[in-house]
């Protein structure tokens, strides 16, 4: 299969500092490293003869370098083997050795080495594609499949999903010992898949899936560290208005929502496809962000009344999601309301209008022509 060039630069960053490389199962983080560090030496965790001999002998790693010293050491799947990130601190402190770690969730090494993780190693995260990776970008495609590398270039993108889901259930929860009540959280993972991108009500959730309000809050932090979604916490800080304090939780794949979903097609007059045109253009930005190194850059604005601004990008874009082919006024309210509390650098909708307008000061863009500019750097400068 030929390789996909990937927007996130790794390189630069390991010139200052190790790197832990944090994605989501299957977002072809084991694919970037062999294409970008072949040179490097490679521990792989997956496979049970170097897990079972690294587990047995941690050491190994320090005697290999002391015989045969590598610029660079890459362990894939970190996490597995959790007794290695003592090794590798002490041999960051000890020696200056460069490391790239992966991982595909955060959940034990945040318990257990936070000092590593907040100095030692830069964090960076890898996302599924992007549109300004993938040839002939596909949005209806991607919108009902998702952008998982194996889902996007399959020719049976629904079978890979199904094998997806299953796999994070049985390996990330279940192997891992995530949820105690591997029923009750896949009951709730079903449930949080329909309340995807929307404000999250924990007791609602609870109700619903029969478990109490606390495991409902553990469960949605599971999803938060084995990276399968994000929690988009609402602006607190733009005018005067009472505004909501409770988060929304995007899922980090919209074919992942719709597999959970068991929805098979997508009707663009649907509005399971304003809300996956919605989640879609959070993937975009979040790993915009992501990779231009500007965590906690993302919010929404959201008033007690309802009015709402889908994403406030650094606190100065204000951006609305709209799957429409004509955006009308009627669908600038939230923006209008978003500018008589405190001026905004740029007002901005996103939809599938097929030229780019301007009413008043609210700049209208073609999704496409939108995420063309936004990855060339000309929506927000950093």
């Amino acid at each position: 299969m030929t390789y996909i060039s990937r927007k996130i630069d790794v390189s630069k960053v390991l010139k200052r500092k190790s790197v832990l490389l944090l994605g989501p199962r299957r977002t072809g983080k084991s694919a970037l490293l062999r294409h970008q560090f072949s040179s490097a030496k490679f521990y792989n965790l997956l496979k049970a003869d170097e897990f079972q001999k690294l587990s047995a002998r941690p050491q190994l790693i320090r005697e290999a370098l002391a015989a045969a010293p590598a610029d660079l050491v890459v362990i894939d799947e970190i996490q597995k083997l959790q007794i290695l990130m003592d090794e590798v601190h002490a041999m960051i402190e000890e020696i200056g050795q460069r490391f790239l770690l992966t991982g595909s969730s955060a959940r034990k090494l945040r318990r257990t080495h936070t000092s590593l993780m907040a100095g030692r190693a830069k964090i960076l995260y890898l996302h599924p594609f992007v549109s300004a990776e993938v040839p002939n970008f596909d949005l209806d495609r991607a919108l009902l499949y998702g952008m998982l590398p194996p889902v996007y270039l399959s020719d049976d993108p629904e079978d890979e999903l199904r094998s997806y889901v299953g796999e994070y259930l049985k390996e990330e929860i279940q192997a891992e010992a995530l949820s105690r009540n591997i029923e009750n959280f896949s009951r709730f993972l079903v449930r949080a898949a329909f309340n995807n991108a929307q404000l999250i009500n924990f007791e609602s959730v609870a109700s619903d899936t029969q478990v109490p309000a606390r495991t409902v809050r553990e469960y949605y932090t599971v999803l938060e560290d084995t990276l399968i979604g994000r929690m988009l916490t609402p602006s607190c800080q733009i005018g005067s208005r009472k505004v909501v304090s409770k988060a929304k939780f995007y899922f980090f794949d919209t074919g992942v929502v719709h597999q959970l979903q068991q929805i098979r097609t997508l009707s663009e007059f649907s509005s399971g496809y304003g809300d996956a045109f919605e989640s879609f253009i959070f993937h975009e930005l979040i790993s915009f962000l992501d990779y231009n190194n500007c965590p906690d850059s993302l919010h929404f604005w959201r008033t007690v009344s309802g009015v709402e601004v889908d994403f406030v990008l650094k606190g100065r874009i204000a951006i609305e999601a709209k799957a429409t082919k004509l955006v009308d006024t009627k669908d600038l309210k939230g923006l209008k309301s978003i500018a008589q509390e405190e001026k905004m650098e740029r007002l901005i909708v996103v939809s599938r209008d097929p030229e780019r307008r301007r009413i008043g000061d609210i700049e209208i863009w073609p999704v496409h022509e939108f995420l063309r500019e936004l990855w060339a750097g000309n929506i927000v400068s950093l």
